[in-house]
This record gives structure tokens, C-alpha cells and sequence, in this order.
């Protein structure tokens, strides 16, 4: 990793591990429909209106800031993407999901069904578009997937969500309540008694946000 001249335009496009991921697929799954930006590197409480220099100074702090080049990991990049709001809006939107932690013992299950707060004028709402949530690794679940969204990009995702043989990936799926079932494949915790990865949750149309832990917890020795 980095830095990039701030004092040029630069475009640094690089695909990240999920991308690859579906690039080597090579079944058509590698398709880019959307853009999104982010702010990830923006401090703007260096935003400082009383520089003795005047308005157009400023933001001059935040201006000077050092960018990061791109990297591949997608869960550590572009975390805060820009979302437009209704003007007047005085908080942001989250995500809240009950708990803070997914601890499963194998074979276990569990369905979460998100909420966001502080969006659209309302304490808790669900999303029209649903959520998009992401399990870093696959492979510590027998099951995991959306319901509750019927439109088609909501169809093509969870059709075509990530299975494994056994290699470290992701797996994105859509919807309202998101299903999950701990593996109950002993040969993954090796010498461990546990497994840990992490869910990540989107709101499809907020734009916000919320990444928790997740165990899994081996109980069959055999």
C-alpha cells in the first residue's frame, strides 16, 4: 500500500479479491453494472472556518490530505461510501441487526432480519431494496442466504451466490432476512475449536453500513 500524488488527477483502477474471485470463474459472474464513491481517507473535522486565510482556504487542510492507492481487499476499502439524503437530514442512517457478535456452534442456526435507523424521517424502517450481506468465508456455513426481495437483480445474486470446494471466499446474497447454518465439516478447524470470520450487512438503498464477528464453535469430534 501507498500513497498517491494528490497534486494530479489519478485514476487507479485495480479489481479486488472478490473480483478476481469472479473474473476466474470465468461463467459471465464478472459483470460491473455500478459505481460507488467513497471517502474513506476524508477527515473533515480538520474542516476549519476560522483560517485566518480566508473562505477559500478553508477546506485547505483537508485538500492536503494524502490519498491511498487501491487495494485489493474489499472489505478494508471504500467503507464509506457517499450516499445522497433528503436535504435537512441532521443524522445519518444505520444498520442495527440485535446482536453484535454471530456465535454458532456447528450446525447451528440462526436468521437475521436487519433494520435501519435514522432513515427517511423514521426511527427503524426496512429497506424496499432490501440489504446486500456478504460472509467473508463461505465455507464456515452449510447454509446461508436471502429471502424476503423478488426483484431480479435480488434473483440473479442469490441464484448466483458463491459456493466452495474448499477455498477461502466470499458470498454475497440479498434480502430482508438473511438464513444462516453453521458447517458441520470437522476438517475445517483443523487443530482449532473454532472458526472466525466476519458478516458484513449494506443497505441497498441508505448506502449504510455495519460489520460484526463471527464464531463458529466445534462440538462433533467426528
Amino acid at each position: 500500500m501507498g500513497y498517491l500524488n494528490n497534486q494530479v488527477i489519478t485514476v487507479d483502477a485495480i479489481l479486488t479479491k472478490k473480483g478476481r474471485e469472479l473474473l476466474a470463474q470465468n461463467d459471465g459472474s464478472f459483470r460491473i453494472t455500478q459505481f460507488a464513491l467513497a471517502d474513506d481517507e476524508i477527515d473533515y473535522t480538520l474542516y476549519n472556518p476560522n483560517n485566518p486565510s480566508g473562505s477559500a482556504y478553508y477546506g485547505q487542510a483537508i485538500e492536503n490530505m494524502p490519498l491511498l492507492e487501491a487495494f485489493p481487499d474489499e472489505s478494508q476499502i471504500m467503507k464509506y461510501k457517499l450516499a445522497t439524503l433528503p436535504r435537512g437530514t441532521a443524522v445519518l442512517p444505520v444498520i442495527s441487526l440485535g446482536l453484535s457478535v454471530v456465535s454458532l456452534k456447528q450446525g447451528a442456526s440462526l436468521a437475521i432480519t436487519p433494520e435501519t435507523l435514522n432513515y427517511l424521517g423514521n426511527a427503524t424502517a426496512f429497506e424496499t431494496s432490501g440489504y446486500a450481506v456478504t460472509i467473508a468465508d463461505v465455507r464456515t456455513m452449510a447454509t446461508f442466504n436471502g429471502v424476503g426481495i423478488q426483484s431480479t437483480a435480488a434473483t440473479q445474486q442469490n441464484t448466483t451466490s458463491t459456493t466452495t470446494l474448499g477455498t477461502n471466499v466470499s458470498s454475497t446474497v440479498i434480502g430482508t432476512q438473511i438464513n444462516l447454518r453453521a458447517t458441520t465439516v470437522n476438517t475445517l478447524f483443523g487443530s482449532t475449536s473454532q472458526l472466525n470470520t466476519t458478516l458484513t450487512v449494506v443497505g441497498l438503498d441508505s448506502g449504510a453500513r455495519i460489520t460484526i464477528p463471527v464464531n463458529i464453535t466445534k462440538t462433533s469430534t467426528t
